[in-house]
């Protein structure tokens, strides 16, 4: 498996650029929820964390434990996130990018980018001051110290909204296309917090649209 190293940050160091920011966001294929983005800024002091690594190969209890660490060894965190209206109006790829640049904004002055993924269209990412990298979050420290805060942001916050909404599985499944969730969405319909166009939720609003329609034709 590879581990995350600060090679990618001791290259634009190298260059000048002390203040490297390394971005990444959750949530994006989610049926609920936010999708959210957290921004780690690292220097040259920044020493790293051999245990982190993508969020998604750790257990819920060792992305919480690394958390606190994370905080008091990069130097500075920024979270940002862009809401189930925005995602309904921008579309995921630029919600994505209005959650990431909220995450940046927090961190203030810096001087590049490493973002996780393919290639940025959106024109609020100046050319010239980002690198993307393919599974950059198992490359890049700071990439992954960034998937980690965003992780277990939203895993925290989408726990929250399950005492609103109960019954979804959120606490645990945290908005994802999970067995339990299709089945809770099935029973008891859709939540203010549903993405309306995506997989099953957009699957069963047409369902609903059916019925809808039958009804009014048999009246």
């Amino acid at each position: 498996m590879r581990v995350p190293t600060l090679r990618f940050e001791k290259e634009l160091w190298d260059r000048g650029l002390a203040r490297v920011v390394g971005v990444d966001e959750v949530g994006m294929a989610a049926l609920a929820g936010p999708v959210v983005a957290a921004a780690c800024l690292v220097t040259p002091g920044t020493k790293l964390i051999r245990r982190v690594k993508d969020s998604k190969m750790l257990t819920r209890v060792e992305r919480e434990t690394l958390l606190d660490l994370i905080r008091s060894r990069v130097v500075r965190v920024g979270i940002g996130a862009a809401s189930v209206a925005e995602i309904h109006r921008l579309n995921i790829y630029h919600a994505s990018h209005v959650a990431m640049l909220r995450a940046l904004r927090q961190i203030g002055e810096y001087d590049w980018v490493l973002v996780d993924g393919r290639r940025i269209l959106d024109p609020a990412f100046a050319p010239g001051r980002h690198t993307e990298i393919v599974k950059g979050d198992t490359k890049s420290f700071a990439i992954a110290a960034a998937s980690i805060v965003a992780k277990v942001t939203r895993d925290r916050l989408m726990a929250r909204l399950a005492r609103t909404y109960p019954g979804y599985g959120w606490e645990h499944n945290a908005g994802y296309p999970t067995i339990d969730h299709r089945r809770a969405l099935r029973e008891r319909g859709l939540t203010p917090l549903h993405r309306l166009d995506f997989g099953t939720v957009k699957l069963l609003r047409a369902v609903e649209h059916q019925l809808a329609l039958a009804m009014d034709a048999a009246t």
